[in-house]
């Protein structure tokens, strides 16, 4: 009897479906009314606590409530707003200050109610630290409300509220932050960056707890939170937006001196710590933009900057301008900057990302015309060697550079147009050559002996395989009567510069149809050319072949 059975099947599948949507339903409806219940008690207990102090023990109670024994990671956030309710208006009221005619049963009540208040604090900091994102910006606006009522209406603990109490503990939860981005950007938005004396207070939590060896991770943090903060005020800034009224009396808070004093020693701190390759690097590409308009003493990044310039490599470049600022701006001194410059120009640097930058630095550090020719001669001349095996798109900035040199130093110039000295003649010189005179392995770019020597380079360039290096070469060939290049117009050259202009823009036909090969073969698969061609070998194979 199949078909009963399937039928029974069937209708049994009906009916545990429809139980599984009752007892959903079910479930829902109850913790509904379950939540329903939690928010009542807790509004019961905060509306007992406002109406008598014999009910003060229902504030042990809420925060028993919390939830955040151990970790937390699941808090409960209808304790914590009505928790911050009912500080908030015992704070106002009064009820938490002390004073010395005050009874002594009054005493003992402040003091309780204050551990009450230092057990909440401590439950928002472990939520800012460990709970979700949304959580944690719930609790850093509570404990922010907090601070603000406290400074309001609690005057003589204004400055321990900032320096060692309430902020000290929001500062460093949000810095330890588990998965925090969204948290520190919060707290940066809506505040450190909004109010002036929360910016001032940070820079100075900062300072102390970069004191301590922290991790790199945390660097990182510090690192993050620190940039943020770039808009350094002017000698003329006004000082008036400020989170508590009471910092507007404070002669630090309404001073851009001691604004930049804090910042200097927060950035300071965090540079003396261990911080990573990456993180080193990170530092000197905002250090003249974002770090150093902070410092009222730049010359306390001397060591930082001369220590990153010896790393070597792509760090020693990023480190140029910092140094070559503290230099000509504060007139430091740096005995060995052009033999370490002249060290950095190798063949790495025409392959790097930063190769631009370090043209565009290179071009201010040459620029006086004070230089001795010896060492203009040495850079002309390394950068001609260079471009022998440099790509396309750094030759095309080199040579222009070289042009600028030339024309700047007049007196290198005879490197161009050497006539043979001695009793060689020219055809001895066709025919064997001579020694170049250039030391390219000298460090010293004032002893390589470039003035003696020649651009023979720039010749062998005129015969590049890329037609638009030839053509560029061929300027130091002509007459110099050009003032100068501007070098922005061949610093981002790339690749695919040079494609598309090769290609154009597509809807002008080619004027000639580009090859592959330089000879264009007239066998591809054979060696020989077949008896009815004549059988003459008048053309190469095809270029493939010979790879095989």
């Amino acid at each position: 009897m199949p078909a009963p059975t399937t039928g029974a099947a069937s209708s049994k599948k009906r009916k545990s479906a429809k139980e599984t949507t009752a007892h959903s339903s079910k479930r829902r409806a109850v913790a509904e009314n379950e939540s329903a219940d939690a928010m009542a008690e807790i509004q019961q207990l905060e509306d007992q606590i406002s109406e008598s102090r014999k009910h003060y023990n229902n504030i042990a109670k809420l925060i028993g409530m919390l939830n955040v024994e151990g970790n937390g990671r699941k808090p409960n956030l209808a304790v914590a707003v009505a928790l911050c309710r009912v500080f908030s208006r015992l704070i106002a009221t009064g009820d938490l200050g002390e004073t010395n005619r005050a009874a002594e049963n009054e005493k003992i009540i402040a003091a309780w109610l204050k551990e009450r208040l230092r057990e909440y604090q401590k439950a928002l900091a472990t939520i800012i630290r460990d709970s979700d994102p949304s959580s944690q910006i719930t609790a850093l606006t509570l404990s922010m409300r907090l601070l603000h009522e406290r400074a309001a209406h609690l005057a003589e603990d204004d400055l321990q509220l900032w320096t060692s109490g309430l902020f000290k503990n929001i500062v460093e939860s949000v810095i330890e932050a588990r998965d925090g981005e969204t948290l520190r950007s919060e707290f940066l938005e809506k505040f450190a960056k909004e109010y002036e004396d929360v910016r001032y207070h940070m820079f100075a939590q900062i300072v102390e707890y970069a004191g301590t060896r922290r991790h790199s991770d945390i660097i990182e943090i510090l690192i993050s939170l620190l940039s943020a903060c770039d808009n350094v005020p002017s000698a003329e800034h006004k000082f008036e937006n400020f989170y508590t009224k009471t910092s507007k009396k404070n002669k630090k808070l309404i001073s851009v001196n001691a604004h930049k004093k804090r910042a200097q020693d927060a950035w300071m701190a965090v540079l003396h710590g261990d911080i990573s390759p990456s993180q080193r690097k990170t530092l000197l590409r905002t250090m003249v933009h974002s770090i150093e308009p902070w410092f009222n003493r730049p010359e306390l990044l001397m060591d930082f900057l001369t220590d990153s310039y010896n790393v070597g490599g792509a760090t020693s470049l990023l480190a140029l301008s910092g140094l070559f600022y503290l230099i000509q701006e504060k007139n430091l001194d740096y005995p060995q900057f052009y033999q370490k410059l002249y060290s950095l120009l190798d063949a790495n640097l025409l392959h790097s990302k930063h190769r631009s930058r370090f043209f565009r630095l290179m071009n201010t550090f040459l620029a006086s015309t004070h230089l001795p020719a010896t060492l203009i001669a040495s850079f002309i001349k390394r950068l001609a060697r260079l471009a022998l095996n440099a790509p396309p798109t750094a030759i095309v900035a080199m040579v222009p550079f070289m042009y600028n040199l030339l024309k700047s130093h007049p007196t290198c110039t005879l490197m161009l147009h050497r006539p043979v000295r001695g009793e060689t003649t020219k055809a001895e010189l066709e025919t064997e050559g001579m020694d170049d005179p250039f030391d390219g392995q000298e460090p010293d770019p004032t002893r390589t002996n470039a003035l003696e020597s020649s651009l023979w380079e720039i010749e062998s360039l005129q015969s590049h395989y890329h037609p638009n290096v030839a053509a560029i070469a061929r300027i130091l060939a002509e007459q110099f009567t050009k003032q100068m290049y501007n070098l922005e117009d061949f610093l981002d050259y790339t690749y695919q510069g040079m494609l598309q202009a090769e290609l154009g823009s597509g809807d002008k036909p080619l004027k000639r149809i580009p090859v592959v090969e330089y000879q264009i073969p007239k066998r591809i698969f054979t060696d020989r050319l077949l008896e009815e061609d004549g059988g003459q070998d008048t053309a190469p194979g095809h270029l493939l072949r010979g790879l095989n």
